[in-house]
């Protein structure tokens, strides 16, 4: 086949497929010129998917007649001041989306210049241009984009549905309706009503309400203000607690001086951040803003400008780890406010299921509630006097002992003493659940997480504060504490270590007894010093002092499991952190172990001063609050 030129609306139709990928790809390019233009509101109309309609209106500098003729061609901006492409100031600037789209669609352009006496259109259908008349219009722009890929039918086989590319377009709106916060827009779809966002400051204030406003008031209730800077560079904006994590990161929104970016260098710089904070399945809510000289990143690496490239990553990646782990280390120790709601959601009243028995005994009065299949047991009433009855007199050996619960699963009520008159019966919780056996001291009931007041099933802690309630999973909580001292020992001087008086066998699977045998130089780092012991064994002769009583043998299995996990490309760092973790888990304080009020404010002292004790070390949350408010709704008083 002879070499030949293709034919100009060929070559345009080629060049669109790199810059119209889909609806929201070209709604984005148009929103973006809007926006170069100085605009101070825009109106943006989607209709099936953006497919059949895409109009964008604003109130911008416009353009004459002239400048009308030179938009739809080729390679012609306003928005380049020199040939130095390090020195971008503009979103737009290849001169490439409005020839592309009219390239593939049915394009019509009209704007008008303030001060001029008419407006001016154009025209441009698949890649045939038409004259610039006379028009109609107000000062500013109108954009509509008519029939996308009519020109190139082949691509509309890989249109998603038109709910999904709707939401992709609104998304792409989305993001630059807060990379902009003091421009006001305006979202019709044909599958909701309008949504207005109106101009905001151009200051912190401004953005947080912007954030608000677009991606609703539950995440900036649920998100930290973030401001650091490193060597010229600058980070800002919210980043949400650990506890309001995704299933997906399509909830990160990243700008780079102002332009939305899905960069790889800024995700991962994120995902190290809340490394310790995350299981590996969730992702954290984030509007962040980095701005540095332009000079210092280059946004001409992909033709929809979604990508750049750093000149110096490091830096970068630098200040968004140290700036994100310090605001969440800092932090007053907070879980996410819907965690209430989710609770709510479960405390609806239902007695359905549950029925009376007749238990065998020479009393009347005493009923057996059979709990439904999987409720974990039956409730009994019992009274002290009756043989069979189940009720252990307060102070009674059992009440103290760490681990001693009667009924781990079910509830306990037991009758005794001296009660209300005419009944002669007194109900007395059991005895891990008395909220008056720990009285409320007034100056810890004003401290974040109050004062202990019961602890429930040997494993969740009750403490009322000033204006609420908090409850603490126990395990989880301690499981932080010890892992945050694991780490400063590692940082500070090394972890002590404490020499067992026997040394411990622990017999693994051979091939893991190997794994574990290879890494001991990092095990060592971390206070536990092992050696093969034959095969399929290892010996235990050092373990970290912090684990106290903590089950080697246990420890070692499950560090086993996962030392296949522990890749090595990854840095030494992150391994030891991942050794740590399951350490840690090792070494707090077991659910079930029944604690005295001293230990529980301990506790929950301790939490207050431990970085990102909000959450365990698998990203669970260690304690929920419920205000007065969130408690009076379950109650259906609000």
């Amino acid at each position: 086949m002879p070499l030949r030129l293709l034919p100009s609306t060929l070559v345009d139709r080629i060049a669109a497929g790199e810059v119209v990928e889909r609806p929201a790809a070209a709604l984005k390019e148009i929103v973006e010129n809007a926006l170069d233009a100085g605009a101070r509101r825009i109106e943006i109309v989607i209709d099936g998917g953006g497919r059949r309609l895409m109009r964008v209106t604003d109130d911008g500098c416009g353009m004459d007649a002239g400048e009308l003729a030179l938009a739809v061609e080729r390679h012609a901006t306003s928005k380049l001041d020199s040939e130095d492409l390090l020195a971008i100031h503009t979103l737009g600037f290849r001169g490439e989306a409005l020839p592309s789209i009219g390239a593939v669609a049915r394009l019509s352009i009209t704007s008008r210049t303030k001060g001029a006496e008419t407006a001016h259109e154009i025209r441009v259908e698949g890649g045939a241009k038409g004259p610039v008349k006379p028009a109609a219009l107000g000062f500013g722009t109108r954009v509509e984009v008519r029939d996308l890929f009519f020109a190139t039918p082949a691509r509309l086989k890989f249109l998603k549905s038109e709910r999904a590319e709707t939401a992709a377009a609104v998304d792409a709106v989305k993001r630059l309706a807060l990379a902009r916060p003091e421009v006001g827009f305006t979202l019709v779809t044909d599958e909701r009503a309008p949504v207005t966002w109106p101009a905001r400051a151009d200051d912190a204030a401004g953005r947080r309400a912007r954030i608000a406003d677009v991606l609703g008031h539950e995440v900036g209730a649920n998100a930290l203000d973030i401001d650091g800077l490193r060597e010229g560079a600058r980070l800002s904006g919210l980043a949400g607690l650990p506890t309001y994590a995704k299933a997906n990161s399509l909830s990160q929104y990243l700008f780079v001086n102002g332009r939305p970016v899905r960069d790889k260098v800024l995700i991962g710089a994120i995902r190290a951040a809340y490394a310790d904070l995350l299981p590996s399945d969730r992702h954290p809510v984030t509007a962040l803003f980095l701005d540095l000289d332009p000079r210092e990143v280059d946004v001409n690496v992909h033709p929809a400008k979604t990508e750049v490239r750093f000149r110096d990553a490091g830096n970068v990646r630098a200040l968004i780890v140290r700036t994100l782990t310090d605001a969440l280390a800092l932090a007053v120790p907070r879980t996410a406010s819907t965690a209430a709601e989710k609770l709510a959601q479960f405390a609806r009243p239902d007695f359905a299921g549950y029925r009376a028995e007749p238990r065998p005994g020479n009393y009347d009065w005493t009923r057996s509630w059979a709990a439904p299949e999987g409720s974990g047991g039956v409730s009994h009433l019992s009274h002290p006097n009756v043989p069979d009855s189940q009720h252990r007199p307060a102070g009674a050996p059992g009440g103290d002992i760490p681990g001693f619960h009667e009924k781990s699963r079910g509830f306990d009520f037991d009758f005794g003493g001296t009660g209300a008159p005419g009944l002669g019966l007194a109900l007395a919780p059991g005895a891990d659940a008395r909220a008056n056996a720990a009285p409320a001291a007034p100056d810890l009931m004003e401290r974040p997480l109050g004062a202990a007041r019961a602890q429930l099933h040997a494993t969740y802690i009750i403490a009322q504060t000033a204006d609420g309630v908090v409850v603490v999973d126990q395990h989880a909580a301690h499981e932080r504490i010890v892992y945050e001292k694991l780490k400063a020992a590692m940082e500070r001087d090394g972890l002590a270590r404490q020499m067992l008086l026997v040394p411990l066998v622990v017999e693994l699977d051979p091939s893991e007894a190997g794994r574990l045998a290879e890494r001991a130089n990092a095990l060592e780092k971390l206070g536990l010093v092992i050696e093969p012991f034959g095969p399929g064994a290892l010996l235990v002769r050092e373990v970290p002092a912090l684990l106290g009583d903590a089950d080697v043998t246990a420890l070692l299995r499950e560090l086993a499991e996962h030392a296949a996990e522990w890749d090595d490309a990854l840095p030494l760092e992150r391994r030891l952190l991942h050794i740590a973790a399951t350490m840690a888990c090792h070494g707090s304080v077991r659910a079930g172990r029944r604690l005295r009020v001293e230990e529980m404010n301990a506790l929950l002292r301790e939490m207050e001063a431990t970085p990102n004790a909000a959450q365990c070390n698998h990203g669970r949350p260690t304690f929920v609050t419920l205000a007065l408010a969130d408690i009076e709704r379950l109650f259906a008083r609000r």
